[in-house]
């Protein structure tokens, strides 16, 4: 489906309402294209910081919808990426101790909620473990223990999962190897078939 852009967040159709992993990649992306300017930077952290759930302490994907461990990454990624659009213009307006969301709440209901008993995380109590609900819950978690702060771990140090970057979601030694690889082997010229 087409999308279209709110001022807070985006949205796959005119019928359904803003939706967390659209509003994720689209402000990656906007990010890797250097077209930040185009964000209404208010309207959409007033959007994130309400997706997160008081009494769960996850996110939501969409308002009015249940918390999914998913979001622990769409949502709560979005925060890095939003320091960094926000915070050269108005370093003032951030939090110095952290992302804008509560990470210990966000540790609790991925470490206490989300983990399937025999291995594996879920969307939620009661749902089945998947690969893509484990991928997410972990890239989550990892948002939710690192920032530019420092390193808080809730629990246990084998609760510690590896730093990932905010934009590509892989982790930092894989990001940095990326970026070696890429600028040692730059494209000068790109020539049309035909």
């Amino acid at each position: 489906p087409s999308t279209r852009i709110l001022a807070e967040a985006v949205v796959s159709t005119q019928s359904t309402g803003a939706h967390g992993g659209y509003t994720f990649c689209s402000l990656a992306a906007l990010i890797l294209l250097n077209k930040t300017h185009l964000i209404d930077k208010k309207l959409l952290l007033d959007w994130a910081v309400h997706r997160q759930m008081r009494f769960e302490g996850g996110f939501q994907g969409r308002t009015n919808k249940l918390v999914d461990g998913c979001y622990s990454f769409w949502q709560g990624g979005m925060f890095p990426l939003l320091h960094h659009v926000i915070s050269p213009g108005n370093p003032d307006c951030l939090n110095k101790d952290g992302w804008l969301f509560s990470q210990v709440a966000l540790q609790d209901y991925i470490l206490f909620c989300c983990q399937y008993p025999s291995g594996g995380l879920v969307d939620k109590p009661g749902k089945s473990r998947d690969y893509y609900h484990s991928c997410y819950c972990l890239s989550g978690l990892s948002v939710a223990q690192h920032s530019f702060d420092g390193t808080f771990i809730r629990g246990d140090q084998n609760n510690l999962v590896e730093p990932t970057h905010p934009v590509y979601n892989i982790v930092l030694s894989k990001a940095t190897q990326f970026y070696e690889y890429f600028n040692k082997n730059r494209i000068t010229e790109v020539k049309a078939k035909g």
